[in-house]
C-alpha cells in the first residue's frame, strides 16, 4: 500500500510556471509507475498528463503538454515531481498524482492502484 500527497499547485498567469511535487509513503516507491492525471472540473473525464517508468528513464506525454511539461522522480526521496512551463488557461485543473504496480506505462486511470487527493492549478490569462 502508498499513500499520495500532491502539493504545490496553486494561481499562476498565463505563460508562467509551477512545479508539482507528490510524496510517497510506504515501501518500495520504486516499484510503481507513476503518473499525472487532472480534471477540469467535477464529472469531466480525469485527463492524463504524464507517465513515468519504475527508474525513471521512460516518459509518456500527450501533445497537449509534449514540450511544456515534465515528469522526474526521486526514488531516494520518494517523489515525483511534474514540472510545467509556458502554462495556458487550458491547464487549469485539479492534478492528481497516482501510482501503478505493474510494470508498463498506462494512460488510463482504471490501470492505476493509488491515487493522492489533487492538488488545484489556476491558471488565469
Amino acid at each position: 500500500q502508498v499513500q499520495l500527497v500532491e502539493s504545490g499547485g496553486g494561481l499562476v498567469q498565463a505563460g508562467g510556471s509551477l512545479r508539482l511535487s507528490c510524496a510517497a509513503s510506504g515501501r518500495y516507491f520504486s516499484n510503481y509507475v507513476m503518473g499525472w492525471f487532472r480534471q477540469a472540473a467535477p464529472g469531466k473525464e480525469r485527463e492524463f498528463v504524464t507517465t513515468i517508468s519504475r527508474d525513471g528513464s521512460n516518459t509518456w506525454y500527450p501533445d497537449s503538454v509534449k514540450g511544456r511539461f515534465t515528469i522526474s522522480r526521486d526514488n531516494a526521496k520518494n517523489t515525483v515531481y511534474l514540472q510545467m512551463n509556458s502554462l495556458k488557461p487550458e491547464d487549469t485543473a485539479v492534478y492528481y498524482c497516482a501510482a501503478d504496480s505493474r510494470y508498463r506505462l498506462h494512460m488510463t486511470p482504471p490501470n492505476y492502484d493509488y491515487w493522492g487527493q489533487g492538488t488545484q492549478v489556476t491558471v488565469s490569462s
